[in-house]
């Protein structure tokens, strides 16, 4: 089999790139990435660059970007739009942060509530499924 980095078929593609094949086409159908030409005859080839455009898509998805928004920064990607790029970021920011804020709450919440589960003994009500029926 040829693997040179221009000459991946889609198995070998989504191998390097680590994910599977539903994930390559489903990127392209979203239009993240192109779908190569099919010489007459002869199935689809991929290169290094698709390996890396992939790569990239799954490391900001790690970072909490959706695929719409990704799509944005591989449009900013030729590097002269930092700035739109960092917007995109800072949004990404304030969500997070807003999030961290939720959970901390929800942490907060949770662990009175077990602290209070641990303070009742015997067959009185749980404080913590009548905090539920409250809510």
């Amino acid at each position: 089999m040829n693997t040179e980095p221009d000459s991946l078929t889609i198995g070998a593609f989504a191998k390097a790139a680590g994910v599977n094949v539903e994930t390559i086409r489903f990127y392209q159908l979203k239009g993240l990435l192109a779908t190569p030409d099919r010489p007459y005859g002869s199935i689809r080839r991929y290169s290094g660059a698709d390996v890396a455009r992939v790569r990239f898509v799954k490391a900001a998805q790690r970072l909490g970007f959706n695929l719409d928004e990704i799509g944005q920064l591989l449009r900013l990607e030729d590097g002269t739009h930092c700035s739109e790029a960092a917007e995109l970021a800072s949004q990404r920011l304030d969500d997070v942060q807003a999030k961290l804020a939720d959970l901390t709450r929800i942490e907060a919440a949770l662990s009175k509530l077990v602290g209070e589960c641990h303070a009742h003994q015997g067959n009185v009500s749980c404080p913590l499924i009548a905090a539920l029926h409250c809510r």
